[in-house]
């Protein structure tokens, strides 16, 4: 069953920030992940959006989501979003077909 990263994040700083945003596509490929969302404009159907960044990311499952986050590669380059953004990260099962 895949599994979804989602991370909803205000980047504070985006010249720095593009050291992170160049380095995390291939991490990511590693672990068989690939962007679902990653910034786009969002149109607001119902309430209140206030995600200033959303990124989805789907992985073939929990393991290679949890994978990728806790690789050495990634916890490598992990300290260049938490300075350069805030936000909420977390995993997400899918559904099975």
């Amino acid at each position: 069953m895949a599994a979804y990263i989602v991370a909803h994040l205000d980047v504070t700083d985006p010249k720095a920030f593009e050291a992170y945003r160049e380095a995390v596509p291939a991490i990511i490929a590693t672990h068989g992940g690939r962007y679902l969302v990653r910034g786009g404009a969002a149109e607001t159907l119902e309430g209140e959006w206030t995600v200033p960044r959303l990124i989805i990311l789907e992985f073939p499952d929990k393991a290679a989501a949890e994978g990728f986050y806790h690789s050495a590669a990634y916890q490598e380059i992990l300290p260049l979003r938490l300075a350069n953004a805030e936000g909420t990260v977390a995993i997400v099962e899918g559904v099975e077909s």
